[in-house]
């Protein structure tokens, strides 16, 4: 068994002008697991897969797939690889079917047409349709379907479940799981914490052009922070609640003495982990109302990697 990586980056650095989009990426990537490519929009994920398809060539560093330089033999590499942009541009006048025949044309008839179809029927594709007259989510589907029909060895996939509904995404990380069975690796970008826990073997997070941390998916929730709006039948005293550990009171802000021993009827609070608790905590209170929210990606990275370079502001 070959135990050398799929994928292999080393201190990969990538400028557009002035613009430093890589700073010098360092990752590896197993054969056969599920890496998920976690990042903030503008982290550097798209320019990455980018390079490691030979559609643009770094300014610095090394980087491998299977053994091959991209730089130097782009074609190799694609041959390998069922790839998925994050922008994908489609024929308009050519139906679903049409664009996937023509996909399988430039790979030499590669793909498995019957399985195309089987694709197609699990996430609810009407291969008849003209592009043009697709939704934003089945156009996606049609990309999905041009990268997986190939049953290539590598899958690099950007943002695939993009616009598509929450029941054909959990259709697409079936299929990718199975992809995996099979012996393919899977590279895929997201910005979506839950998406990445819920379906890769081991996640690198990317900032600003570097790899900021490894991590297996159940350490994620270390990154999770929520906002919960909470609302009583009757003024309380919210300290009991402030002083829990991983909770913050955000609104009414705590500023003094009085203002936290004061009573309210509505408040406010920043929780970071497990919800665990919180939930047992509250059951001491009169609780009207309830509403939790995630917080951004972009919201998490400036609170966990705030010392990171560039964010002193």
């Amino acid at each position: 068994m070959d135990n050398s990586p799929a994928i292999e980056i080393r201190g990969l650095i990538k400028a557009y002008g002035p613009v430093q989009a890589l700073r010098g990426v360092d990752l590896e990537v197993r054969r056969g697991e599920i890496l998920g490519f976690l990042g903030p929009n503008g982290a550097g994920k798209t320019t990455t897969i980018r390079c490691l398809l030979g559609l643009i060539n770094p300014q610095g560093g090394r980087i491998r797939i299977f053994g091959i330089d991209p730089v130097r033999d782009p074609v190799a590499v694609r041959t390998r690889t069922g790839y998925l942009p994050g922008e994908l541009n489609l024929e308009g006048n050519l139906t679903a079917e049409g664009a996937l025949r023509y996909f399988n044309e430039l790979r030499g008839r590669r793909g498995d047409w019957l399985y195309a179809r089987e694709l197609a029927k699990r996430l609810k594709l009407d291969l008849g349709v003209p592009i043009k007259n697709l939704s934003k989510g089945n156009k996606q589907k049609v990309g999905l379907i041009q990268a997986l029909i190939a049953r290539q060895e590598l899958l690099l996939l950007d943002e695939p479940t993009s616009g598509l509904d929450p029941l054909i995404q959990q259709e697409v990380y079936r299929l990718l799981r199975e992809a995996r069975d099979g012996g393919a690796t899977v590279f895929f970008s997201s910005h979506v914490i839950s998406e990445v826990e819920a379906i890769a073997d081991r996640v690198a997070i990317i900032r600003r052009g570097v790899i900021v941390e490894e991590a297996e998916p159940g350490s994620l929730v270390n990154l999770s922070l929520r906002r919960i709006r909470l609302r009583f039948k009757e003024p309380v005293d919210a300290k009991p609640l402030a002083a829990l550990e991983g909770v913050l009171l955000l609104e009414p802000e705590s500023g003094g003495e009085e203002e936290a021993t004061s009573c309210t009827s509505e408040i406010v609070l920043q929780v970071e982990g497990e919800m665990d608790r919180l939930i047992k905590a509250l059951a001491a209170f009169p609780v009207s109302d309830l509403r939790t929210e995630h917080l951004s990606l972009e919201e998490i990275f400036l609170k966990y990697y705030k010392n990171d370079a560039g964010e002193g502001e």
